[in-house]
């Protein structure tokens, strides 16, 4: 029997403070900020630093052209972007890397310029299994539909999307590359992807389709965990400069229990994701259902940080002028991506009660 060591490596804790330090130097306050008024839709210069250093093809095999680790190490950046709110969109290209490598048929001409930053993938999934439906077109397959919204549409060059007869690649050039929406969160590009008879590649079926779910649910617990962090920080910070009645707010009952809470959140949320993101690099049988437990826990965990972070913050948590509210909106997107935590909690029960059926433990 596999078993897990809760710590990182040493080799994981080296990866996590260069990743810590590239993204202070390239995605701090003042670069994020100036990202916000400067209209581009990601930072290409951020982009162009990862994919130097790698990071888009960390889970991909050595002999692929990526730098041969797993999931762990994925999750490791992830928590890293989280904590900056990077205005790049690594998630949904890492995510679409991962599922062309590992098709039945894999493109390694988009793998490999997937893996070089070269093109930016996205992904799009719903839970509904009828927004994009796909039909035979002779020889191939055409994807119709609308879905979204899609992280990094407006800027990438394919997108792998789950439709009704499994999960397909469509090349954004020919169909034209969506727009970008409004969105509350200024640091990501979202969009509404619509296919009106797209010529697609047919990549596999439902076990796809599942792997895309578990590894998108764990990568936005990840997001969600570095982003909770920071704001364990900023309040514990925050608690021991603020001073009333000629002491440290964090001083009062009320705050300790507050910033107590949050550190049970946020140790639970990084026990949760880091455990999912094992599970699939290991191939183990539990990974869906630990990848839907992460979610579960890392959705509703990360809600009450961010409202325990500005309970502490007070008055200066509410303006534009505190980093407060990036966490909060980045955390309400990654909250409902693929899948939130009332459609994890129903297909965690969904897992559970075929083990039952089958006379398994649930355990």
């Amino acid at each position: 029997m596999t078993r897990m060591d809760f710590e990182l490596s040493a080799d994981q804790v080296a990866l996590q403070e260069a990743a810590r330090t590239l993204l202070d130097d390239r995605a701090g306050h003042d670069r994020v900020r100036a990202h916000l008024q400067s209209g581009r839709p990601f930072d290409e210069g951020l982009w162009s630093a990862l994919a130097e250093q790698g990071w888009l093809g960390i889970a991909l095999p050595e002999a692929d052209g990526g730098v041969g680790l797993g999931w762990v190490e994925a999750a490791v950046l992830l928590e890293q972007v989280g904590r900056h709110t990077a205005p790049v969109p690594f998630l949904p290209s890492l995510l679409a890397l991962t599922v062309l490598a590992a098709a039945a048929q894999p493109h390694t001409e988009w793998v490999a310029a997937l893996a070089s930053g070269e093109r930016i993938g996205c992904v799009g999934w719903s839970r509904r299994p009828d927004a994009l439906v796909a039909r035979r077109a002779g020889d191939g397959w055409t994807v119709s539909g609308r879905i979204g919204p899609v992280e990094g549409a407006a800027v990438a060059d394919i997108a792998v999307v789950v439709a009704s007869e499994g999960v397909f690649a469509v090349e954004l050039d020919p169909v034209g590359r969506p727009r970008a929406e409004p969105a509350m969160d200024g640091t990501r590009v979202l969009s509404w992807l619509t296919l009106d008879g797209a010529a697609a590649t047919y990549l596999g079926g439902v076990e796809l389709a599942a792997d895309i779910l578990d590894r998108g649910a764990v990568g936005a617990s990840a997001e969600m965990l570095g982003g909770a962090d920071r704001v364990l920080e900023m309040a514990v910070q925050y608690a021991k400069d603020r001073v009333q009645f000629d002491q440290p707010i964090g001083s009062f009952q009320a705050i300790k229990h507050r910033c107590a809470d949050m550190v049970v959140d946020v140790e639970g949320m990084r026990s949760a994701t880091w455990y999912a993101a094992w599970a699939i690099s290991a191939g183990d049988p539990d990974a869906s259902a630990a990848a839907s437990t992460a979610k579960v826990w890392t959705s509703d965990a990360a809600k009450r940080v961010m409202a325990s972070g500005l309970q502490v913050h007070g008055g200066i948590g509410f303006t534009w002028e505190h980093d407060l509210h990036l966490y909060m909106k980045r955390s309400q997107f990654d909250r409902q991506s693929y899948g939130d935590a009332v459609f994890h909690r129903e297909r965690l029960a969904g897992l559970l009660r075929e083990r039952l059926l089958s006379g398994s433990s649930v355990f």
